[in-house]
């Protein structure tokens, strides 16, 4: 008999009419990346072997979900596997994305996949957010599976301008971890921070953002 622990997962069956929402004409590019991150991901150290079965619902569409939300320059910081990078960078070809990443292997991919990819959107930083060099000059900050809040807090604001705004994906304990953050966000005068659910009218599950004015 078959050992099905040790059989290969599925990757999940792309949600069309969910991909064609948030990607409109540029869905095949999605449908690439996501591709080649089915294929290569696990074993390259971007996601778990348990991911394959969700990877568009809790990954892909969770972060294309923000889309709307993002102008200007952007950075994402600790991208990772280019989530949310790289999935915001094809919803969003009118914004600018500096994708800061620290680790060397996840730099490799992220290049190789903006390269595949065609998009002229994204600068790659190889650098820890703590070490970014270039002042508070970008129009908004987002991560996503990074850390708490209060702990993204101090590493994020920084890197804003005055009046630009941090946008965090984050899970369902998101106005858990707003409270757990107080004295950051004095600390950091944050205003008008708040959770806010977007994606709900096309997702079963919808994405959490964390918003907040950085002064």
């Amino acid at each position: 008999m078959a050992d099905v622990s040790r059989e290969t997962p599925v990757i999940e069956p792309e949600p069309a009419d969910a991909v064609e929402a948030f990607f409109g004409p540029r869905a095949d590019l999605v449908r690439r990346y996501t591709a080649s991150l089915a294929a290569h991901g696990e074993e390259r150290g971007l996601i778990g072997p348990l991911e394959l079965p969700r990877l568009w619902t809790r990954h892909v569409l969770n972060c294309a979900a923000a889309a709307p939300l993002f102008s200007g320059r952007v950075g994402d910081v600790g991208s990772g596997a280019g989530l949310p990078g790289l999935v915001l960078a094809i919803a969003r070809p009118d914004v600018e994305w500096v994708l800061i990443e620290t680790m060397e292997r996840r730099v490799a991919w992220l290049t190789e996949q903006v390269s595949d990819l065609g998009l002229e959107n994204v600068e790659i930083v190889r650098t820890r957010a703590e070490e970014w060099n270039r002042g508070a000059t970008l129009d908004a900050v987002t991560a996503r599976a990074v850390s708490a809040f209060r702990t993204l807090v101090p590493l994020t604001a920084p890197l804003v301008r005055d009046g630009g705004e941090l946008i965090l994906l984050k899970g369902a304990n998101a106005q858990t971890e707003i409270a757990a953050a107080e004295k950051a966000i004095r600390r950091f005068r944050l205003t008008d921070v708040r959770v806010e659910v977007v994606g709900d009218a096309v997702l079963a599950e919808p994405t959490r953002v964390i918003r907040a004015t950085v002064r």
